[in-house]
């Protein structure tokens, strides 16, 4: 990927809001060793899937090893080791996600996670105020925004099909956040309890993260899909079509 000036990524990231008509801003995360010194509101006893809504609202947010609120996502970034209780899986059974433990326990395995000490800080923003890079981005909204987004990743990756991986838990910590990072490839939410009982995510909305990497590929393909396919599976016209003969 050609390096991109963060005046184009600006522009190019208000123009993808634009054409898909998300509901929020485009969030870029950047995962950080060391602790940040930047214009941003450093939060305290946020759970990371709050710190990603105030981003997806405008805001430049801060969340660190000594503020983050969410034992969930603080052992996906090695800030803190997993509580017992989540690890045996009787967490899962009180808050009732799950009915055997072993199932639980199974739901909170480690599938891509920080090593602690690895990270210090994690930096979210609205892309189209971006004031650096980032590593990852996220977009939360319905999943017929999401769907063009995901087509534009299957473009990027040449057609090939892409696999999404989630336990329907930890959805924007680990599944929107820390599997892109690791895998450097897009994954796919749902949602998660956590997150849909801590944040304002509507019914209708899923998320979708992907590399920083992956994003010039993604405008690309978006701003061409807006110039037929798009219009047409708006315009319903297969479906009015088949309404206009009576079906």
């Amino acid at each position: 990927m050609v390096k991109m000036e963060i005046s184009e990524l600006r522009s190019k990231a208000k123009e993808l809001r634009e054409i898909l008509g998300l509901r929020g801003y485009p969030v870029g995360v950047k995962i950080s060793p060391k602790r940040l010194d930047v214009d941003a509101k450093r939060l305290k006893g946020y759970r990371y899937c709050q710190a990603l809504m105030q981003a997806r609202k405008g805001e430049h947010v801060l969340l660190g090893k000594e503020e983050i609120g969410c034992a969930a996502s603080a052992a996906v970034f090695g800030f803190k080791e997993l509580p017992e209780g989540f690890k045996t899986g009787e967490h899962t059974l009180k808050i009732g996600i799950a009915k055997d433990p072993s199932i639980g326990s199974k739901i909170y395995a480690e599938v891509e996670s920080f090593r602690p000490g690895e990270i210090e800080d994690l930096y979210l923003f609205p892309l189209e105020t971006a004031i650096m890079e980032p590593d990852v981005v996220i977009i939360e909204d319905q999943p017929e925004r999401l769907m063009w987004i995901l087509l534009a990743c299957v473009n990027a990756n040449r057609g090939e099909r892409i696999e999404t991986n989630s336990a329907v838990m930890r959805a924007t910590c680990l599944d929107c956040t820390a599997i892109p990072y690791k895998r450097q490839k897009v994954n796919l939410s749902l949602g998660c309890f956590g997150c849909r009982m801590a944040t304002d995510i509507a019914d209708d909305e899923a998320l979708i993260g992907f590399p920083y990497k992956l994003f010039e590929d993604v405008f690309d393909y978006v701003k061409y899909f807006s110039q037929n396919a798009m219009p047409s599976a708006r315009d319903k016209k297969a479906y009015k079509a088949l309404k206009a003969r009576g079906g």
